[in-house]
């Protein structure tokens, strides 16, 4: 692996922390605050099943809330929720969130919710629902967010799995162009379920009201009388939530993230991976239904004192493809997180970027892509017109943050388009052949990473550890196997080229779609579409801003 007399601090950092894991995640813990501060930090002794800090204690709402108004940092804003898709912008301070969580785990208490009992989330991108999965963390409870827009027999099939005690839900979600009806959805996926929910929380929006049921509680109205909730202190080992993987057949695996290995990678992440700071504002245009807004819209940010930007719509689409400008500007963004087919519809909709000329966006000093392979037009385009790095990162629903990128908080790196960097410190990076051995530089192989994987990621799957063991920890015996497929070149940077069940076997030779691609834009001499010819896509429907928008008031 990587081993580069010109990247110094980078390289201390990530044979230290193979070396002596335990001291560098001992050091890590450092930033997060304890009820009881782990003495044992790795726990082996049900090897594959590793364990991290077993006998720390702490609350990851602690961590993410009250801890930065004890610090007297209250009155900083925790979320910037920018809806254009209902004229509303607000600015939630650390003050704001600490009195609506705890009062949010009140109402969960009041319906009978306790430690270890789960939650399920189906909401829309408003704060609330940020509210919700805190309020959980704050009494122990797991909660379990579904994209808002699965159909009924998803989310059924996810109540079947995690046997929540309750459902917390809105009265709808709002798209560009309709308003989706979340109850009906939600009262047709309990009925396919063989697991009834005791109670649904709803709450009500103007865009549409739902109709309630025995079984259903108005939000408003059990807040009202709620009292605030203390937080409980958890084991670092407990869940704090479960995520279920989309796009697979059969049952759902259930990601299990704990409260300690988490809290750790989040802040180690946030900091060291993407150079955020105490008070920077951050957005990632994501949804919390996925690992990047576990991650990186709600806990990595708030644990870090930061701001996060919540975005109700999606920022791309005539006549509103200026959104990614216009929020940078309107907020002060000093960084970006987003996926490259947000980009390329911008790009399709201004392609010389003229709208970008509108809007001030000297506060942006990265832009960072994930959830599929940066493609060099992209990179290109991106990086021309805002002078900004552009930097990739490479990870999955199970890691919950990067296993490869560049690492603007250590040592930023010359960047390589089709390359995420740099295994990031903490993941042992192999490529290996079907023979379990590594493969020479340049050469492709599975990506694998060697146990034990650091906090943070998965330590199982809920409720089936033998299914963990069988999906990912047994083609290479030792070792973590990701299912995608790359190569390592000579500088000891990634090239992540695809799913290895994408691979083509032609006349020997295994073809994964990434290196198909990259052949194909080299023979026709342009930077190809990764979009098929007629392709359509959501995103790309207008973006119809109500009259009354205004912006948020400058702080």
């Amino acid at each position: 692996m990587p081993d580069s007399p010109s990247m110094g601090a980078y390289i201390e950092s990530y044979h230290r922390s193979l070396d002596d894991p335990e001291g560098f995640w001992r050091e890590a813990a450092g930033a997060i605050e304890w009820d009881v501060e782990p003495s044992q930090i790795l726990d082996e002794t049900s090897a594959p099943l590793y364990r991290w800090f077993p006998d720390g204690r702490l609350n990851t709402c602690v961590n993410a809330v009250d801890r930065h108004v004890a610090a007297g940092h209250g009155s900083r804003a925790a979320i910037i929720y920018d809806s254009p898709v209902t004229g509303t912008c607000e600015r939630w301070t650390y003050d704001d969130l600490l009195e609506a969580t705890s009062r949010f785990a009140g109402v969960l208490r009041n319906l009978g919710v306790n430690a270890g009992d789960r939650v399920v989330i189906y909401m829309p991108m408003i704060p609330q629902t940020v509210v919700a999965m805190l309020a959980c963390a704050r009494i122990g409870a797991v909660h379990s967010v579904v994209f808002g827009g699965f159909a009924p027999a998803e989310l059924s099939a996810r109540i079947d799995d995690a046997h929540p005690r309750i459902i917390v839900t809105a009265s709808c979600g709002i798209e560009p162009t309709r308003i989706v009806e979340y109850k009906p959805l939600v009262d047709a996926a309990i009925e396919m379920s063989s697991h009834k929910p005791e109670r649904v929380v709803v709450l009500q929006r103007p865009q549409a009201t739902a109709g309630m049921g025995e079984r259903d509680v108005d939000w408003d109205t059990a807040y009202a009388s709620a009292p605030s909730v203390d937080a409980v202190s958890v084991a670092a080992t407990d869940p704090l939530y479960i995520l279920y993987t989309s796009g697979t057949t059969g049952k759902p695996k259930g990601i299990v993230r704990d409260n300690g290995g988490h809290a750790v990678a989040m802040a180690w992440s946030f900091r060291n991976v993407y150079g955020m700071n105490p008070g920077d504002v951050w957005w990632s245009a994501s949804d919390v239904g996925w690992v990047v807004g576990h991650s990186y819209i709600v806990y990595a940010p708030l644990i870090s004192g930061a701001t996060t930007v919540l975005y109700e719509g999606k920022p791309v689409g005539t006549p509103d493809a200026g959104a990614f400008w216009r929020v940078i500007a309107d907020h002060g963004v000093r960084a970006v997180f987003t996926a490259p087919t947000a980009i390329r519809a911008v790009k399709k909709e201004d392609p010389q970027a003229e709208l970008l000329a509108g809007y001030d966006t000297s506060s942006l000093h990265s832009f960072f892509f994930a959830g599929e392979r940066l493609d060099p037009d992209t990179y290109e385009w991106v990086t021309g017109h805002l002078g900004v790095p552009v930097i990739d990162n490479w990870w999955q629903t199970e890691t919950g943050w990067p296993i490869a990128s560049n690492l603007r908080g250590i040592e930023p790196m010359p960047i390589k388009p089709g390359s995420p960097t740099v295994p990031v410190p903490g993941y042992d990076l192999h490529i290996l052949d079907l023979h379990h051995a590594d493969v020479a530089t340049g050469e492709q192989g599975d990506i694998a990473i060697k146990l034990p994987l650091p906090p943070g990621t998965l330590p199982t799957l809920w409720g089936d550890d033998d299914r963990y063991i069988g999906s990912y920890l047994t083609d290479h015996p030792g070792y973590y196997t990701s299912g995608d497929g790359g190569f390592v070149d000579e500088d000891g940077y990634v090239y992540v080229m695809g799913r290895t069940d994408d691979v083509i076997n032609v006349a020997g030779h295994r073809l994964t779609t990434g290196s198909m691609e990259a052949v194909v834009a080299r023979s026709c001499g342009a930077r190809c579409a990764v979009s098929p010819p007629g392709a359509t896509s959501p995103c790309r429907a207008p973006l119809r801003i109500p009259r009354s928008w205004t912006p948020c008031a400058k702080f």
